[in-house]
């Protein structure tokens, strides 16, 4: 059974993001980038199932520029078999990842996707339920854990009210959370091997999709610096200023 990684170059976790000067977005030149954390977990989660022996093959795939070649041989370092980058110039929005992804789900017909469940550079949370939605395949979000046994999924994910265990049929769509796995340190000698692994590259037009942004960005701003705190003499005096300045109350 085949399963295809969908991972995404951020801007590194460690990295303070800083706004362009004419607020048209992030300034990304000069930073460091790396593979979203959420889909390095779901590559990591991917290549232990296929060390259990219930996965054939690990695809990583990846839409974007030039540069997320680096990213995708990171994956083949962790332990993925091969890559697909679906170049593009422009910057893309959740919609168009889940129809290119789509397209790939049909060309290469996998037993199981697996998406970080969302990139820590724009937060959508997006990205796989709009996958399982256009390819109609069962989804299961957040998960925790993953078991594959007798041809059925199951994956244990966090609610609000506790734990939530779902059955699902495959082929199904699954996104990850932080405490599914711990993503194994890349050694050298899988760095060296990923270099020798297959990575293909397509473009959107390849596939038949449109990947025209639906969505325009007016306006990217930094957070308001946060003021100084006060102290209060007592709980009255609080109590006044929560209804009076803060209008809270």
């Amino acid at each position: 059974m085949k399963v295809i990684v969908a991972i995404k170059r951020v801007l590194d976790y460690n990295v303070k993001a800083r706004v362009k000067a004419d607020g048209s977005g992030v300034d990304l030149a000069n930073v460091k980038m790396s593979m979203n954390p959420f889909d390095e977990i779901a590559v990591e989660e991917a290549v232990r199932l296929k060390e259990k022996g219930v996965i054939t093959e690990v695809i990583a795939v990846s839409c974007g520029v030039t540069q997320c070649q680096e990213t995708l041989r990171n994956a083949m370092a962790i332990g993925a078999d091969r890559g697909i980058l679906v170049e593009c110039v422009d910057e893309l929005q959740p919609l168009a990842v889940a129809k290119l992804l789509k397209a790939l789900v049909d060309k290469e017909q996998p037993g199981l996707i697996i998406l970080g469940k969302q990139a820590i550079d724009d937060d959508c949370n997006q990205t796989g339920q709009m996958l399982a939605a256009l390819a109609g395949l069962p989804q299961a979000t957040f998960a925790s854990k993953v078991e594959i046994a007798d041809g059925k999924l199951t994956c244990t994910r966090e609610i609000d009210g506790g734990l939530e265990t779902l059955s699902l049929t495959l082929p199904a769509v699954i996104t990850t959370d932080l405490r599914l796995n711990e993503p194994r340190y890349v050694t050298l000698p899988n760095i060296m091997k990923a270099k020798k692994k297959t990575l293909d590259v397509v473009k959107p037009a390849d596939l038949g999709v449109d990947v025209t942004p639906r969505i325009k960005t007016l306006n990217v701003s930094e957070p308001p610096k946060r003021g100084a705190g006060i102290k209060v003499p007592d709980v009255a005096t609080l109590v006044a200023k929560l209804k009076n300045e803060a209008k809270v109350i």
